[in-house]
């Protein structure tokens, strides 16, 4: 065995991803993470560094996510990011999956910061 890290599938799955996706300025990456239990979302400028805005399913208030389903806290998670993303003045984004696919959440996330107005 090597004393070396070697990749597992899954930063080879990232690092498949960025590849493709690079956030600027102008157009930041929309990076959303997903584990089993929570999501999180946040505008990323990769040229300068540093995170527009972010939000995380906690972020939404008790009352608003009692009762719901995790896809459709996921796509409140979306809008709200799309309208904290418009007060830093962005209307465009890259979406970055990371190594998930595209349905489920991880799409919920992107059709409502669709509908909150980000355009990808």
């Amino acid at each position: 065995m090597s004393t070396l890290k070697q990749k597992t599938q899954k930063d080879r799955r990232i690092a498949r991803v960025r590849a493709i996706v690079i956030g600027t300025a102008d157009r930041p990456r929309l990076s959303v993470v997903r584990s089993l239990k929570h999501i999180s979302a946040q505008l990323i400028d990769d040229a300068a560094g540093r995170t527009i805005a972010a939000v995380k399913d906690l972020d939404i208030a008790e009352k608003d996510r009692k009762g719901k389903t995790k896809t459709e806290i996921a796509l409140q998670m979306g809008k709200l990011i799309a309208e904290r993303g418009k007060t830093q003045g962005v209307d465009h984004a890259v979406f970055d999956r990371r190594d998930k696919r595209y349905h489920g959440r991880v799409k919920a996330v992107a059709d409502g910061a669709r509908e909150g107005g980000l355009i990808f």
